[in-house]
């Protein structure tokens, strides 16, 4: 089995990811697993400006292009690859991590860790109440909400695929993937998507197709500052920047949490 861990690491340079990837290609390293770490725009998925609803903040100052989307050119590795994890560049994983890739069964297209799963704090399950309802509240998805949790929706900053993933998409390149009709609506941020990242998207699209989903224990993503269980976590996600000391560049109270 030819395994890879795919990460993007574009723009500034940051204490923190410089942290966190080192972390994640050390694990790869330890699991056998080939690490690719692009530095450098690839699909360039430009909003239409004449539609967008998205500040011209959020892509003007990358040249034109959102790199939320950048990570989805690991969909591009299924002819070399039997399996392939995308884990964004904010995550750490501890050196005593199993090997995630033996999560997936053989039937299996695709994983992820539903946010809601996860031992959270008070403030973050309300939080992720209210924005399951505004991201996913007026799409055609075949799951039920939940008062107490939500929407089922997965933390896409971490995703585990099988190769039998890659047949839908239908033959097409990640640019190609991205650029469809359906998801234009995220791309340009239009309605309650005007912030949203691929996390809409992917959740949208993987229920749809009715990929079969593997949901991993919240280990697997757990979320820093909202997880109230963050020491027993194999990956830990450093999500909301701001929330971070010096927006994540000072790392070391963060080593000093979690470790």
């Amino acid at each position: 089995m030819k395994r890879l861990i795919y990460q993007v690491y574009v723009g500034k340079r940051s204490h923190l990811y410089d942290w966190c990837t080192a972390t994640v290609k050390e694990y790869a390293e330890r699991i056998g697993a080939d690490y690719i770490c692009q530095r450098q725009p690839l699909l360039r998925i430009k909003p239409d400006i004449f539609a967008t609803n998205r500040s011209k903040e959020s892509y003007e100052k990358h040249g034109g292009y959102l790199p939320i989307y950048e990570k989805e050119n690991a969909f591009g590795y299924f002819d070399k690859y039997d399996q392939i994890a995308i884990i964004d560049s904010d995550i750490f994983i501890r050196d005593t991590a199993p090997d995630i890739f033996f999560e997936l069964d053989d039937d299996q297209d695709f994983g992820g860790v539903v946010e809601a799963s996860m031992p959270m704090f008070g403030w973050y399950r309300d939080k992720i109440i209210n924005y399951s309802r505004m991201q996913y509240g007026s799409l055609k998805i075949d799951w039920d909400f939940d008062t107490q949790s939500g929407f089922p929706f997965m933390n896409m900053g971490m995703m585990l695929m099988n190769k039998s993933f890659a047949k839908y998409l239908n033959g097409q390149t990640p640019k190609e993937f991205i650029e469809r009709k359906e998801f234009k609506m995220f791309v340009d941020g239009m309605g309650p998507w005007k912030w949203s990242t691929d996390q809409t998207l992917l959740n949208y699209w993987i229920r749809n197709e009715q990929m079969n989903i593997k949901k991993l224990d919240w280990k697997w993503n757990a979320l820093y500052s909202a997880c109230t269980r963050i020491k027993e976590a194999h990956f830990v996600h450093f999500f909301l920047k701001d929330k971070l000391p010096n927006k994540g560049e000072d790392i070391k109270p963060l080593q000093e949490a979690i470790l």
